[in-house]
C-alpha cells in the first residue's frame, strides 16, 4: 500500500514530492492500514479462528487484548485522519477514511460475509492508497492518477481468489462465502483470467495516453505477457493457486517500480 501510494505521488508531481510531505502521506496511508487491518483482526476473530492459515493472527490478538488492540487500531486511523487534514488537505483526509471505513466496515461486515462477489467492491479500500498519495501532492485528481487506481482494483480480484482456491475448504469450514466455495472453481478460473487479461492493456494506457515513456511501454508489456503465462498456466491449466498468488504480488510490484523508475529518471 505504501508503493501504490508513493506511485500517486511521484505520478501526481511527475517526480519525487517534498520529502516531509512524502514521509507524512506514507506514514498516515500506514497508519489508516494498519488500524483498519486490526479492527478486521477484531471483527473476524471467530471466523479466523476456523481457518489454520490464520491461527497466528487469532493468537496475536488474543495475547495483547481484543480490547488493547482495538483501541490501538482507532486511535492510529484517528491519528492518520487528524495529520492529514491538518498538514495535507481535505482531499487526502477524505481518501483516507473513505479507504479504512471501507475495508474496516464495509467489507469486513458486509460484502464479505454476505456475497461471493464481495471482493469486487472490496478492492476499493484497497486501490485507494493510490489516490491518498496523488491527493497528497494534487488534490484535483488527474486520468493518470484514476488510472492507476483502476489498475489496482481490477488486479485485486484475481489476487484474492486465487489464495481462495487454494484455502476454499478453509472458507467453507469458516462459512465465508468466496466465489470458489459459492460457485466452484471452474466459474471461479474463469473470472480470474478475465479479470488478468485486463491488466496489461491497462497498464500500457499509461504509455497511450502520453503520460509515461516508451521504455515504460516494453517494460509493461514484458511483464503483462509474463503475468497472464504464469496466472493461465498456475490457475487455469493446472492448480498451484499458491505460485499464481506469489506472481501477482510480484507483477505488481514490478510494474510500480517501472513506473516510478521512468518518472524519477527523466
Amino acid at each position: 500500500m505504501t508503493l501504490a501510494g508513493l506511485s500517486g505521488m511521484v505520478l501526481a508531481r511527475r517526480g519525487f514530492p517534498p520529502p516531509g510531505r512524502a514521509l507524512l502521506a506514507i506514514f498516515c496511508i500506514l497508519a489508516a492500514a494498519g488500524g483498519s487491518s486490526a479492527v478486521n483482526a477484531v471483527l473476524d476473530e471467530e471466523m479466523d479462528g476456523k481457518m489454520p492459515r490464520l491461527s497466528r493472527r487469532v493468537a496475536a490478538l488474543r495475547a495483547f487484548g481484543r480490547g488493547k488492540v482495538l483501541a490501538t487500531a482507532l486511535l492510529a486511523v484517528a491519528v492518520s485522519l487528524a495529520l492529514a487534514g491538518l498538514f495535507l488537505n481535505v482531499t487526502t483526509c477524505l481518501l483516507l477514511a473513505a479507504a479504512a471505513g471501507g475495508y474496516a466496515v464495509l467489507y469486513t461486515l458486509l460484502w464479505k460475509r454476505r456475497s461471493p462477489y464481495g471482493t469486487i467492491p472490496g478492492a476499493v479500500p484497497g486501490a485507494l492508497p493510490v489516490l491518498i498519495g496523488y491527493a497528497s501532492v494534487r488534490p484535483d485528481l488527474g486520468v493518470d492518477g484514476l488510472i492507476l487506481f483502476l489498475f489496482l482494483l481490477l488486479w485485486q480480484p484475481p489476487h484474492f481468489w486465487a489464495l481462495a482456491l487454494r484455502h476454499r475448504e478453509e472458507y467453507r469450514a469458516a462459512g465465508v462465502p468466496v466465489l470458489p466455495v459459492a460457485y466452484g472453481e471452474p466459474y471461479t478460473k474463469i473470472l480470474i483470467f478475465l479479470y488478468a487479461a485486463a491488466l496489461p492493456p491497462l497498464s500500457l494506457s499509461l504509455w497511450a495516453l502520453g503520460y509515461l515513456s516508451s521504455s515504460y511501454a516494453w517494460v509493461a508489456l514484458a511483464l503483462g505477457a509474463g503475468f497472464l503465462t504464469v496466472f493461465y498456466r498456475d490457475t487455469v491449466a493446472t492448480r498451484r493457486y499458491g505460485r499464481a498468488f506469489a506472481a501477482s504480488i510480484v507483477y505488481l510490484v514490478l510494474l510500480m517500480l517501472s513506473l516510478l523508475l521512468d518518472l524519477l529518471l527523466r
